[in-house]
């Protein structure tokens, strides 16, 4: 799903839990990603990371990781998870 305005861009993806660490780290280190949204198998709203380029630069994904663990411990029954990426489309995409 791709939403677009003049603003933002926002994708949904469905991710194996397994590899849910690695994508939001990956995600995270993209300046044009603002933010993170992790949702249940149900549509509710896991987890909900703000991010920008200057605060990761600060350490923002170490922030971060507490909240994320946490989600690890809720969704570790369920195999995959939606998660709704909002870019900046004038930022330049990591590759």
């Amino acid at each position: 799903m791709t939403d677009q305005n003049s603003e933002t861009v926002t994708e949904e993806v469905e991710v194996s839990t397994d590899n849910l660490m690695d994508k939001v780290k990956a995600w995270a280190k993209d300046a044009s990603v603002k933010r993170i949204r992790i949702k249940e198998p149900d549509g509710d709203i896991a987890v909900d990371l703000p991010l920008t380029f200057g605060a990761l630069a600060g350490g923002a994904l170490v922030l971060a990781a507490p909240a994320l663990a946490i989600v690890g411990a809720v969704i570790g029954a369920f195999a995959k998870v939606k998660v709704e990426i909002v870019r900046d489309p004038n930022e330049p995409r990591e590759t």
